[in-house]
């Protein structure tokens, strides 16, 4: 690699993280003050960027609070996706973890109040609203089905989805993470011998 294209890449690299960490920002400062409420400077005065910057990067608040969102989000699935995938480790580990990254993380006070930013924006965010539970939903019934033999794998969605039904109430009444996380993993440990009569019945 020549000199120039190390610069190149190295600049490309910092923009990347500047973009991120504005994201970030942008996100917290959505969920404390509102879509609403929340202006551009108060994004630029979190992000540690001056307005005409955080313009450069993004030409609108809608613009910003959807690249927030959407970057959050993919960070979530992801992760998600990452831990569902290895398949060398139980699939009660894997259940446990990924809805603690794709619902735990959004327990606690700060947390909770960019989970209902992204609930309660429909018309701000579109599709995603739906798009990102949905993909969620078809990874943890891949996961169950890959786990099930080839005559029971039609039970799959149906557990997929009384899981994330199980997450999504635990979510609105736990106080924190780890309560979250507890009171998941006896969720999946109830749920587990559901997979296992399965196995046996095949």
């Amino acid at each position: 690699m020549t000199d120039l294209e190390s610069s190149v890449a190295e600049e490309a690299q910092s923009e990347s993280g500047r973009r991120e960490h504005v994201l970030g920002a942008a996100l917290e400062t959505f969920a404390r003050y509102g879509y609403k409420k929340a202006s551009m400077e108060d994004v630029a005065r979190a992000a540690d960027i001056s307005r005409p910057g955080l313009y450069f990067l993004f030409t609108s608040k809608q613009n910003l609070f959807r690249a927030a969102v959407t970057h959050a989000l993919d960070s979530d699935v992801d992760a998600a996706k990452r831990c569902l995938s290895d398949a060398g480790r139980p699939l009660r580990d894997r259940l446990i973890e990924a809805f603690d990254l794709w619902t735990g993380r959004y327990v606690g006070p700060m947390a909770k109040e960019v989970s209902g930013l992204i609930e309660t924006s429909p018309e701000l965010l579109g599709p995603l609203v739906l798009e990102y539970p949905r993909r969620f939903l078809e990874m943890v019934t891949a996961a169950i089905a890959a786990d099930l033999p080839p005559g029971r794998v039609g039970m799959a969605a149906d557990m997929a989805r009384t899981l994330v039904s199980t997450a999504r109430g635990i979510k609105h009444e736990a106080a924190a993470r780890e309560e979250f996380v507890a009171r998941m993993t006896i969720g999946v440990d109830l749920f587990l011998p559901a997979v296992d009569h399965g196995k046996r019945h095949a």
